[in-house]
């Protein structure tokens, strides 16, 4: 069973590790089509927020709904519509980029004789489908596993720092790929500290600092100067 959506409603969010206060009262909306930049310093709660959308992260208090789904009893059926592509890439060196796409597809019961090579292809990677993925370069395997996060078609995807290892080309291509799921009805978050990268491709920012969200407004052009602002008078 899984539990379409079309937004996410974070209500008063926060999340304690002992005495230490991660993420604190955040509140905002994503919408189906929005890519939002989450951005903020080292230690801003970035990380801690991503784990809570993705359910693997538990709030501390606070509502997260998905859609009229709650969280909290709709687990599963949440977690089925959400990909996630962390700093801990999920894939087997051992394997080859063929077998690690296979090997994800069934666990999700999709068809991966059919998904497999059109996710090879997405990547750039279909000459070394049969390598192994202990060969490929940390950009090859950022691309490869962008989409093994994308195999079952989630209604949300969450990123933290996509862009780590990719040159000019590899940018490209994510950066079209996620407008292209934006556009076909995607929530797209993207954590990240490159700035001049996610110029022009998010549509909005949620700005974090010290666990509390400072802004959440439409991105513009200059996001740098935008966000040293936002900084400098919080």
């Amino acid at each position: 069973m899984t539990a379409d959506f079309d937004r996410v409603d974070l209500v008063e969010l926060s999340r304690r590790f002992g005495r230490r206060r991660a993420v604190w009262k955040v509140t905002f909306a994503a919408q189906a089509r929005d890519i939002i930049g989450l951005l903020g310093p080292n230690g801003a709660g970035k990380s801690t927020l991503i784990g809570m959308l993705a359910t693997l992260v538990a709030p501390t208090s606070g509502t997260l709904r998905f859609g009229a789904a709650d969280e909290s009893g709709d687990g599963a059926a949440v977690r089925a519509r959400i990909g996630l592509l962390a700093h801990e890439l999920h894939l087997y060196p051992e394997l080859t980029a063929r077998q690690n796409l296979t090997f994800f597809a069934r666990l999700y019961g999709l068809d991966a004789a059919r998904l497999v090579p059109a996710a090879l292809e997405a990547a750039g990677l279909s000459e070394r489908a049969d390598d192994d993925v202990s060969s490929f370069s940390r950009g090859m395997r950022q691309r490869l596993a962008l989409e093994r996060a994308l195999l079952h078609q989630p209604r949300l995807l969450l990123l933290d720092e996509p862009f780590t290892g990719l040159d000019d080309r590899a940018v490209t291509l994510v950066s079209s790929r996620l407008r292209a799921l934006a556009a076909a009805g995607a929530i797209v978050i993207v954590a990240t500290h490159d700035l001049d990268l996610a110029d022009g491709l998010v549509t909005r920012v949620a700005l974090i600092r010290d666990g509390k969200l400072v802004a959440d407004e439409p991105a513009t052009p200059g996001l740098r100067h935008r966000y040293r602002s936002l900084l400098s008078n919080t």
